[in-house]
C-alpha cells in the first residue's frame, strides 16, 4: 500500500507519520521546500508531543519521505488548510489546487480522500473536477470525505484511538476508505455519505463554539457584576446536569474559529445561534483588549507614568505553538498599537516571532506593572503571585484571584 498526503501541516504530517509507522509507504507533499527538506532529515517543523520521534523513526525506516510533488500511488489524501475569505465564506482554493496536482497521477482503483474541513458538497465538487479532467476515471476510482477530529497536543494518540466518520460519494467509496483507515485507526469507523460527513465536522466545532460562547458571555457578565466567574462556574457545575465550559480570551485555531462560518455563509437564515456564538467569541478578544487598554489608562492617571504591560501567551490554546486565528495574538497587536505602554510579550512554546519581540515569561512578570493572562499555559499556572501587580485573568491562569 502506497499513499500520498497532500499537505504536511499540523494534521497532514502527524497523519502521514502515523500511517507510515504501520507499514504504509507514504509520500508527503508540501509546497514549502524548507518543510520538505526538514522532514527528509528526520526533523519536524511543528511542535507536537512525540511527533519528532515518530518522524525520525519512519524516515530512517524508509516508509516516509517528503516531496514537492505527488507521484503514482494507491491512495491520495488532501490535508490542506481551508481558511475563510473576508466575507466569511470558505476558501477551498487550497483543496482545489491540491486536487489538481494529483489528477495526473490518479489511476483506476485509486482512493481519493479529502480530510480538510470543507463546506457541504465540496467532495462532490472535487469529484466533478476530477471527472472533467479525467472522464475515463468516472466510476473507476473511490472518492470520500473523512475529517480529522484531533486535539492539538494529543494528536498522535487521538489519530489512532478516536472514532472516524467516513463519507463516500457512494457506498463503495465509503468501504474503500474505511478499509484504508482500518490499517492504523483503532477507533470505530462510521460510514455515511459525503455530505453528512462534511456537515458532521462543521457541527462538531460549531457545537463547541456555542458552548464556549456561553462561558465567554458569562465571564463578561460576571466582570460587570463583580463576581469571580471561575468560582461561579465551579459551583454551577456541581449540578448533575450542568457542564459549563471555561471562558478564555476568545476562540482561535484552524477549526472552531473558522468552521461555524462555513455553515453561516451557506445557511444564513437558519444558522442564527451559530452566528451569534461566533460573534460573541470574536467580541471577547476585543473585550479583553479594551479592558487591558482601560487598565493602562487608569494606571497612567493614578501614577503619572506609563505602565509596563506583560502579555502572557500568544498561542490559540494552552501548551502548543500554534498561533492560527489566535485571539491572544490579536489582543497583543491591539495593545501594542493602541497604547504607549512598554509591552512585554511572553510565549514559552515558541523561540521567536517575526512580528513581536518575545521575553522570558518570568522576567516579563517581574518587570510588569500590569499582567494580562491570555493563554493558560502550564508554565503560568503555578507562578508566585505578587500582590503589588495588577493582574487581568482572561484565561483562568490565576483562578485564585478575583480579577
Amino acid at each position: 500500500m502506497k499513499a500520498v498526503f497532500m499537505g504536511l501541516g499540523y494534521i497532514g504530517l502527524p497523519t502521514a507519520a502515523v500511517a507510515s509507522s504501520k507499514g504504509i509507504q507514504v509520500v508527503g507533499v508540501d509546497v514549502n521546500p524548507e518543510v520538505v527538506e526538514t522532514i527528509n532529515r528526520g526533523k519536524t517543523h511543528i511542535v507536537e508531543p512525540d511527533l519528532d520521534k515518530v518522524v525520525k523513526d519512519v524516515v530512517k525506516l524508509g516508509t516516509f519521505r517528503a516531496s514537492l510533488k505527488p507521484e503514482i500511488a494507491d491512495a491520495f489524501f488532501i490535508v490542506v488548510p481551508t481558511p475563510f475569505k473576508q466575507n466569511h465564506r470558505a476558501d477551498i482554493s487550497y483543496v482545489e489546487s491540491a486536487t489538481r496536482m494529483v489528477i495526473p497521477y490518479l489511476q483506476k482503483g485509486n482512493l481519493f480522500v479529502i480530510e480538510s474541513t470543507s463546506p457541504v458538497m465540496t467532495t462532490e465538487k472535487m469529484a466533478e473536477l476530477i471527472y472533467k479532467e479525467r472522464p475515463e476515471l468516472k466510476g473507476e476510482i473511490y472518492i470520500a470525505y473523512c475529517p480529522e477530529r484531533v486535539l492539538p497536543g494529543n494528536v498522535l494518540y487521538e489519530l489512532e484511538n478516536n472514532d472516524r466518520v467516513i463519507g463516500g460519494i457512494n457506498p463503495e467509496s465509503s468501504d474503500k476508505a474505511a478499509a484504508f483507515y482500518s490499517l492504523f485507526v483503532k477507533g470505530q469507523l462510521h460510514k455515511t455519505n459525503a455530505r453528512t460527513a462534511e456537515m458532521c465536522k462543521l457541527i462538531e466545532n460549531s457545537s463547541r463554539d456555542v458552548q464556549i460562547a456561553f462561558a465567554n458571555e458569562l465571564s463578561m457578565i460576571c466582570d460587570k457584576a463583580g463576581i469571580n466567574v471561575w468560582t461561579l462556574i465551579e459551583l454551577a457545575n456541581r449540578h448533575p446536569r450542568v457542564n459549563i465550559l471555561q471562558p478564555g480570551s476568545g476562540v482561535g485555531g484552524h477549526c472552531i474559529a473558522v468552521d461555524p462560518w462555513f455553515i453561516v455563509s451557506d445557511f444564513p437564515e437558519q444558522a442564527q445561534i451559530i452566528k451569534r456564538a461566533r460573534e460573541t467569541n470574536d467580541y471577547k478578544a476585543d473585550w479583553c483588549a479594551n479592558k487591558t487598554l482601560e487598565t493602562c489608562r487608569t494606571f497612567t492617571i493614578q501614577t503619572d507614568k506609563k505602565p509596563v504591560v506583560a502579555c502572557m501567551g500568544l498561542a490559540f490554546k494552552p501548551d502548543i505553538d500554534d498561533l492560527r486565528e489566535s485571539p491572544a495574538k490579536y489582543i497583543v497587536s491591539r495593545i501594542v498599537s493602541e497604547t504607549d505602554a512598554d509591552v512585554l510579550i511572553a510565549e514559552p512554546n515558541i523561540k521567536s516571532h517575526k512580528t513581536f519581540n518575545l521575553s522570558n515569561y518570568r522576567e516579563a512578570y517581574q518587570k510588569a506593572d500590569i499582567i494580562a493572562w491570555l493563554v493558560r499555559h502550564k508554565e503560568f499556572i503555578n507562578m508566585p503571585v505578587d500582590e503589588t501587580k495588577i493582574e487581568l485573568d482572561f484565561c483562568g491562569a490565576r483562578r485564585m484571584l478575583n480579577c
